[in-house]
């Protein structure tokens, strides 16, 4: 794997998700790629976008719902915004969008109501087999968790 494959692999893959610090750095630079704040050699303002919508809510939200607006993004943030469930309040932006006429908001709201994002997905096997911890007594996920074990990490 060469040095652009690698960097353009960490950004992808090894950057979580959701909220914390390293998901703000990162949805702060693809915002700004696809915005055309600056460029990348590696993720074009399209990449950026589609990359956006794999954070699966949090602070790509705003960037995703702002590209609505762009008429080359536009498509690319509707697919990504269909599949998002995390929007809490940012749900009101897009529906603003949808009634001032945004035709990519209305498709969001559509697809959101016709449940694509949980229709797409590969249906449940016809049997799951499955493994259960029977504890006596009163149990949390303190008790499931390494943190207690551990002596550096997240889990601190």
């Amino acid at each position: 794997m060469g040095e652009e494959e690698f960097l353009l692999d960490l950004l992808i893959n090894r950057v979580p998700p959701g909220v914390d610090e390293a998901a703000y750095v990162k949805a702060g630079f693809l915002a700004a790629v696809a915005k055309g704040d600056t460029t990348s050699p590696l993720v074009s303002p399209e990449k950026a976008i589609e990359l956006l919508g794999t954070m699966q809510g949090g602070y790509n939200i705003h960037p995703l719902i702002d590209a609505l607006d762009d008429a080359k993004l536009a498509p690319i943030a509707a697919k990504a915004l269909s599949h998002t469930l995390l929007m809490f309040d940012n749900f009101y932006d897009v529906e603003e969008k949808a009634k001032a006429g945004n035709e990519y908001a209305k498709q969001v709201m559509q697809s959101w109501a016709d449940a694509e994002w949980f229709l797409s997905r590969p249906p449940l096997a016809e049997k799951i087999t499955v493994t259960v911890f029977k504890v006596t007594g009163e149990t949390n996920t303190d008790d499931l968790s390494p943190a207690p074990r551990r002596m550096r990490g997240r889990d601190r």
